[in-house]
């Protein structure tokens, strides 16, 4: 059997086991043990590769071009995930944190793809690899921004403080149409294309995000005040949320942001709704989007972590791993040294030091970062491709995994420093 069902058990199975046998044995982050137990198995299958059929189960897993993230994240699922993450955030929220929000999800953002790119471009001519400075600043441009699904999944199970928790969710969830804004720049000019002004694409893909989320929120928030169906509340916060992703695809505008938006409205609307002494029942409302968040996020990161297997194939990939996050922790670093020159106070009692440590090994990647990595097939080189995709899964795993795994130890030794 081909197509969707077989490739949806597999992954189901993968996920029911994997994550039965983490809650019962070893008791790691869940979203970390699925990728750590899916690179295994991958492992494990490259090792019997001569004597698994093609027809068998094991024959599907082994086929990782079924699992194609690009397609599952940018053409199918990106749009309930971030909703997801954001429809518990309030637009008051933002609004008192608007300054560093703004200053981390843009500036950090802007001056960590040019650092990482200047990195990475130094790096490879120290070993020999001869890539072009605009090919390098849009290697920085994919893994610049910080990943909004590890960022929601994974930090927020660690008891980071209120506001600077908020700001790393805030910066994670905002940064992505700067990022693709950067990459569309950066990538024109390793085309040759390169009429693109920078400044002009984020406008469209920021502002134009904000008005589509805003607009289609405002036109379904009716519907979802009015109706006492559960069901129906669920079906509107869909229908809203697909339906300004898609006209953002139409437009060229960041469809992450406009269900970013629309999360937030969302979230608004039902706290505003409760001060005016009518509150809404939510409680399925809550239940479906929480459930929707951990199927989609499981998903996700048994894929990531099966097809990282594959990576390890690819030319100079210990060394290009090494080079990737080094570049990786200094570009993140120096960007956020820079930013905190427009920051204003740093929240939480955090001097700059401390917060720059926290927001550096905080910022994880993730899913949306090999997604832009794969777009970049059509227009690079065979090997050129490789070594970036194969870069990019080494600082997903590593932020993922190492950072991901070492946080809360990392954020009680920077407390503890404070204190001293």
């Amino acid at each position: 059997m081909t197509g969707f069902l077989p490739h949806f058990v597999v992954l189901m199975s993968l996920i029911v086991i994997l994550g039965f046998f983490n809650e019962r044995v070893t008791k790691i982050t869940y979203e970390i043990s699925l990728m750590l137990f899916s690179i295994a198995v991958g492992i494990i299958l490259l090792f019997g590769d001569a004597y698994i059929s093609d027809e068998s189960v094991f024959g599907i897993l082994r086929n990782a071009e079924a699992f194609n993230i690009n397609d599952f994240l940018m053409n199918g699922v990106l749009c309930f995930m971030l909703f997801a993450g954001s429809c518990h955030m309030k637009l008051e929220d933002f609004g008192r944190q608007a300054r560093p929000i703004a200053v981390l999800s843009i500036l950090a953002t802007l001056f960590g793809a040019v650092f990482y790119g200047l990195l990475f471009f130094a790096g490879a001519r120290l070993i020999g690899l001869s890539f072009s400075l605009p090919v390098c600043l849009m290697f920085g441009s994919i893994v610049a921004p910080t990943d909004p699904i590890a960022a929601t999944s994974i930090l927020n199970k660690f008891g980071l403080p209120k506001t600077i928790s908020f700001l790393i969710e805030g910066e994670s969830l905002l940064n992505d149409g700067v990022g693709v804004a950067l990459f569309a720049f950066f990538s024109s000019l390793v085309t040759a294309e390169g009429d693109s002004n920078f400044l002009a694409i984020m406008a469209r893909e920021i502002c134009g995000a904000v008005i589509v989320g805003a607009v289609v929120t405002f036109v379904c928030s009716p519907v979802f005040t009015k109706t006492t169906d559960a069901a129906r509340q669920i079906f509107t916060s869909l229908l809203a949320v697909s339906l300004s992703y898609l006209l953002c695809d139409y437009f060229e505008f960041s469809g992450a942001i406009a269900c970013v938006v629309c999360g937030v409205l969302f979230s608004t609307i039902r706290s505003r709704k409760a001060l005016s002494g009518a509150p809404m029942e939510l409680s399925d409302f809550d239940t479906f989007w929480s459930i929707i968040d951990n199927l989609l996020n499981s998903m996700l990161y048994v894929m990531l972590g099966f097809s990282f297997a594959h990576i390890l194939q690819m030319p100079h990939v210990i060394l290009i791993s090494v080079i990737a996050v080094i570049c990786n922790l200094l570009g993140r670093s120096g960007s956020l040294a820079a930013s905190t020159l427009f920051l204003g106070p740093i929240p939480d009692g955090y001097d700059k030091k401390s917060f720059i440590a926290l927001l550096t090994w905080g910022g994880l990647r993730g899913g949306l970062c090999i997604a832009l990595a794969m777009s970049t097939f059509p227009m690079l080189e065979k090997e050129t491709y490789h070594i970036i995709l194969g870069g990019t899964y080494a600082i997903v795993f590593f932020t993922t995994v190492i950072q991901g795994l070492s946080m809360t130890k990392v954020y009680h030794r920077i407390e503890d420093g404070l204190k001293h």
